[in-house]
């Protein structure tokens, strides 16, 4: 008969072991600890590039400098653009429209759009910074008016604004008159932003404590992924992101470009296809004329004739 074997025979290897791997840790408490991995834009943060510093003046400079580099374009762009609005709970979109955009500082910007598929005139858009014309081949409505107007159709697409496009397009840097930059740092394990927030002044230059619109800006690179502007209620007036910056001829823009209107209820998304920048332009391009037998809609007050 072979002799039992002693159950406590193994008992000083397992404890050498627990010691082994305590003594190994200068805090046993590791033992009981957990990591996790940050990742950011699909990579480890080890591995991603490290977050970059700016400060306000800094991330307001680079604005300016990305705004003062434009002084014109031309644009051929694919538009989305979609009703309805998060806080419906319902967005639908229209599909493969054509546009080209032409734009002139220090406000001045065009807008024809082009239908899906055959690629006929769907509508055309002209601002000057003041009022707007617009004019809708489908309805053979013209409508003009200050860029201020309330919105007023049903119809989503008749409520676009030239002015929707230019200030969502052009980031301007803050304007000392009226407004007053201050930096928030938004970095946590799911984000690495700096968002440069523009406070409202009176004119007497007091500082109010109303939000007039945010830049924010990706700390891997400082490129500016989102622009929010705000009423003074605080309500969303737009809420745009950006994204795919590259150069055309030599500026720097984003290739994508997604704007959503919610009072408003309607978006746009803009997709560049191709970009000339800094191309001389002249009036007539920015002239746009009621044609004849269509029928005129007037919102708000014009403040000057084209």
């Amino acid at each position: 008969m072979k002799a039992m074997r002693n159950p406590h025979r193994h008992v000083p290897v397992a404890l050498a072991l627990i010691s082994a791997s305590l003594s190994s840790s200068c805090n046993p408490s590791a033992l009981f600890k957990t990591t996790r991995t940050i990742v950011r834009h699909g990579k480890t943060a080890l591995a991603a590039q490290t977050l970059l510093v700016a400060n306000r003046d800094q991330l307001n400079d680079r604005i300016s400098r990305l705004y003062s580099a434009i002084n014109s374009f031309q644009a051929t762009v694919d538009l989305t653009p979609s009703s309805g609005s998060v806080y419906q709970g319902r967005i639908t979109e229209i599909k493969d429209l054509r546009a080209f955009v032409l734009f002139r500082k220090p406000a001045e910007i065009r807008i024809q759009g082009q239908t899906p598929v055959i690629r006929t005139p769907a509508f055309d858009m002209v601002s000057n910074g003041n009022d707007f014309r617009f004019f809708l081949n489908s309805k053979n409505l013209f409508i003009q008016g200050a860029n201020d107007a309330p919105t007023v159709s049903k119809n989503k697409i008749e409520n676009l604004r030239p002015e929707t496009f230019f200030s969502s397009m052009l980031i301007r840097p803050a304007d000392g008159n009226t407004e007053a930059p201050a930096l928030m740092d938004q970095t946590d394990e799911d984000n690495a932003l700096y968002i440069l927030v523009f406070l409202r002044k009176n004119p007497d230059g007091q500082i109010r404590q109303i939000v007039s619109r945010s830049v924010w800006f990706d700390r891997l690179d400082l490129s500016i992924v989102r622009q929010m502007v705000f009423d003074d209620e605080g309500a969303i007036v737009s809420d745009t992101r950006y994204s795919k910056w590259q150069p055309f001829s030599g500026v720097l823009f984003p290739a994508h470009i997604d704007i959503n209107r919610p009072k408003d209820a309607y978006g746009v998304v803009m997709d560049v296809m191709d970009m000339k920048m800094n191309k001389v332009m002249t009036d007539e391009q920015f002239t746009l004329k009621q044609p004849e037998g269509a029928q005129l809609q007037v919102v708000g007050a014009p403040k000057e004739a084209h």
